[in-house]
């Protein structure tokens, strides 16, 4: 039962780090003038889940007659049972934390690929994320990312992209300059205050812009950027659920994210990162931290859909992970760390409603060295397929420069809706 798919003097500069610091942003760096842009422009978020989700949790295999024995008291019951799967196509379903989701799929804007993965195929966190970064087919083949080669072609009135992070992410790094921004601790800073550093700043080119860059951030975000008091701890996205620290952080970054985009001078692309996705014990536990990831997830794609507003039908989500785990339960009632997994297609551009995979099957003969889901869909491939038909990115430009040595990997077609007009 599958569905076939077709595959970034010293006085001066300790007052502009605390003016940045001060309105939310911890580095704005803004492109060069583009070509007009208009509020019909495509869209892309991309949202790393680091450590490796657990694909089979996230999006049960309950029709698979091996799913049950193959994870034991992993096992998500079937539809209907107390705390079942989610159905999605009477073959795969939801973890029941992604109710959200499960929404998205009904109304035709979520596709989920399974059994996917980077060329990547040992166990390493680092080296497996540097590929899903780089974009190479090795550990450390590129110093870029491919989401900033990807950028090169597109045209925007402000920057081409954004990372909701503390630091840029080395996917979103590259030859294209990017901003970022994070939300701040410190008290908003007083009007006075504002007014005095742009006086000061006003003869410095670079200074200026760069603050006013900051102030343009500012007044997307609000005068109160700070953490709100879900968030707690935990200055990155990811970790735990709706209300602890790094659950609301995670909510918080993704609100952030939608409200950058949805501005017509606003980045195209917008970067995220979560983590503590790797759940070596007590994984089927409903107040472990595999659920409670699973539902700050599932709040933040919320949260994000609602404040994209209307850009949402102009959007493309891209949810993905360094790797999937074992299929097996370990000693410790959790999974180590595999190949093959889950990643999510969302937003009102996506052609969803529908499971992407080519089925590979649980028994142990089939898994990959015995113990993982085997990958039979390079994420290149689903990649490239996004970036062609969302953005119209040549086939030459995303071979030689976004995923070079990939040709293997030919591009999905029709994952996203009729091309936008002027992206």
């Amino acid at each position: 039962m599958t569905t076939r798919f077709s595959r970034r003097s010293t006085l001066a500069s300790l007052l502009a780090s605390t003016a940045l610091l001060s309105t939310g942003v911890t580095r704005a760096t803004f492109a060069a003038g583009a070509a007009a842009n208009n509020s019909n422009e495509a869209r892309l978020v991309f949202i790393i889940l680091r450590g490796g989700m657990d694909g089979l949790s996230a999006v049960p295999a309950y029709g698979d007659p091996d799913f049950a024995n193959a994870r034991d008291a992993l096992a998500i019951p079937p539809p209907g049972a107390n705390g079942g799967t989610l159905d999605l196509d009477g073959f795969f379903g939801l973890n029941p934390r992604l109710t959200q989701l499960h929404g998205l799929y009904g109304a035709g804007e979520l596709l989920v690929v399974q059994a996917v993965c980077s060329p990547y195929r040992s166990r390493s966190h680092f080296d497996g994320q540097n590929v899903l970064e780089c974009g190479a087919p090795v550990p450390f083949g590129l110093d870029s990312g491919w989401l900033n080669r990807a950028l090169e072609p597109l045209s925007a009135k402000g920057p081409r992209g954004i990372a909701i992070s503390s630091a840029v992410p080395l996917a979103l790094r590259g030859n294209v300059p990017v901003m970022s921004w994070a939300p701040s601790r410190l008290p908003a800073p007083q009007e006075d205050l504002i007014a005095r550093v742009a006086s000061l700043y006003a003869y410095d080119e670079r200074l200026a812009n760069a603050f006013a860059e900051a102030q343009a951030a500012r007044g997307v975000m609000g005068t109160d950027s700070a953490v709100r008091a879900g968030a707690g701890a935990g200055g990155s996205a990811g970790g735990g659920g709706e209300r602890d620290g790094r659950g609301g952080a995670a909510i918080e970054m993704m609100r952030a994210a939608g409200k950058f985009l949805a501005r017509d001078d606003g980045p195209r692309v917008a970067m995220l990162e979560a983590s503590g996705w790797d759940s070596h014990a007590t994984q089927a536990q409903p107040a472990g931290a595999l659920y409670r990831n699973l539902s700050a997830l599932d709040a933040g794609m919320d949260e994000l859909r609602n404040a994209l507003g209307a850009t949402w039908r102009n959007t493309v989500v891209v949810i993905a992970t360094e790797f999937g785990r074992t299929v097996a339960m370990n000693g410790t009632s959790g999974t180590d760390h595999g190949s093959g997994g889950a990643m999510f297609l969302a937003g009102g551009a996506v052609q969803g409603k529908r499971v992407l995979t080519d089925w590979p099957g649980l028994s142990v003969a089939n898994r990959y060295e015995g113990r993982d889901l085997r990958a039979t869909t390079d994420m290149r491939a689903v990649l490239k397929g996004v970036l062609h038909d969302h953005f119209q990115i040549a086939d030459g430009h995303l071979e030689a420069r976004v995923f070079p040595d990939s040709r293997s990997a030919k591009r999905i077609e029709g994952l996203v809706r009729a091309p936008l007009a002027g992206t």
